[in-house]
């Protein structure tokens, strides 16, 4: 039976002017498999459930765009951001931004700034690594920065502490760039098949000598610190720097095929295995009033109110770390309903991965009735 052949065009893929019967010699990669082939998550950046914009960043941690962690280890003060500014034309609506609001021209040696996404293992089998049979991966994305010249991608093998890193060229101020970058097959350490951090992938965007000062490890390796940054600009130089990234896509191959775009609700529910919240999406947690969504229990004695609703909206990673916010935003506290008054200490008791059955707090009332919020993390 005669088959459509396609090849892809470096926009698209387009069939063959006719069909043939052989597909030998033809690229063919995403016919059986064209979807569920970005290793990314949220890779257009456009859930977002702690917020749309934090200031004064000077250590790591998730803050805007779900998924993704901002380090500038030592390398000045940041403000991330999700703008709804992104290549014309592209479907996508927002992005990932990081602005420098402190510079740091000098970096110490062993000072990093970094922004990665963290996937685990059992996420990661499709590619094979460690074995004979192991694939390429080819990496996607759109950026936009300031400040022009080389900068660097690396993946971190943390199962087996191996890495590989390439280079790329932003080649013009202030204009969204389309890059796509092929890293080599490893044959030597397999991923490990479970819930557990496997891969780093990491956008450099700043590093000190303890990272700079090798040969760039465009090959796989036990990993160097010294090769994995080589050539990195400085994009803490100068206060107002700024580097913006969407439309990121990891994909087993040697081929970028074009963005598998998700609807808002299914890119939810992927990025909420790792963080929830009861809040309504809008609302950053431990902020303002607002009982919308609310969990809500009744005071068995003075110490411990058991949770009727203390339930996940989705599976979790591993068992989270909750915390528990009053109506008003302040973390650990519950707000008894018939009185009004707020009790203090409020921790969450017998957690899982789907929900947890218990909140203990201080002077409680048996009896009475207790509302609250909670997050949970169960991030990389």
């Amino acid at each position: 039976m005669a088959k459509q052949a396609y090849v892809y065009s470096g926009t698209d893929w387009v069939p063959l002017a006719s069909e043939v019967t052989n597909l030998s010699g033809y690229q063919t990669k995403a016919l059986n498999q064209f979807a569920n082939r970005n290793l990314v998550i949220n890779g257009d950046m456009q859930i977002a459930q702690r917020g749309t914009s934090v200031a004064s960043i000077t250590t790591a941690d998730y803050r805007t765009a779900d998924r993704w962690k901002f380090s500038p280890s030592s390398m000045g003060t940041w403000t991330m951001s999700q703008e709804a500014d992104a290549p014309t034309g592209s479907g996508f609506r927002t992005s990932a931004k990081l602005l420098c609001t402190t510079a740091d021209a000098s970096p110490a040696a062993g000072d990093a700034l970094q922004f990665d996404q963290r996937i685990e293992g059992q996420n990661l089998q499709q590619v094979k690594k460690g074995t004979a049979a192991a694939e390429q991966l080819t990496i996607s994305f759109w950026v936009k920065a300031n400040v022009t010249g080389t900068y660097i991608v690396d993946f971190y093998d943390n199962d087996n502490a191996r890495s590989v890193s390439k280079s790329y060229t932003i080649n013009a101020s202030g204009t969204w760039e389309y890059k796509t970058i092929t890293f080599p097959a490893d044959t030597t350490g397999a991923f490990d098949n479970d819930n557990a951090l496997s891969l780093y992938v990491t956008w450099w965007l700043g590093a000190g000598s303890n990272f700079t000062s090798g040969t760039l490890g465009t090959t796989w390796a036990s990993s160097t610190a010294a090769n994995r940054a080589v050539g990195q600009v400085n994009l803490a130089s100068a206060i107002n720097n700024y580097w913006q990234v969407t439309g990121v896509q990891l994909e087993v191959g040697d081929t970028a095929t074009p963005f598998e775009f998700k609807s808002f609700g299914q890119e939810l529910n992927e990025c909420e295995r790792y963080y929830q919240k009861s809040y309504p999406y809008a609302i950053v947690p431990g902020t303002g009033t607002n009982y919308v969504g609310s969990v809500s229990g009744i005071a068995r004695d003075s110490a411990a109110i058991v949770a009727h609703a203390g339930r996940f909206v989705q599976t979790m990673r591993a068992f989270p770390t909750v915390t528990i916010y009053h109506q008003d935003g302040t973390v650990n506290a519950v707000y008894e309903i018939n009185t009004g008054t707020k009790k203090t200490g409020a921790s969450a008791n017998h957690i899982g991965d789907k929900g947890y059955w218990e909140v203990s707090a201080s002077a409680l009332t048996s009896g009475q009735n207790y509302y609250w919020h909670h997050t949970a993390s169960a991030e990389l």
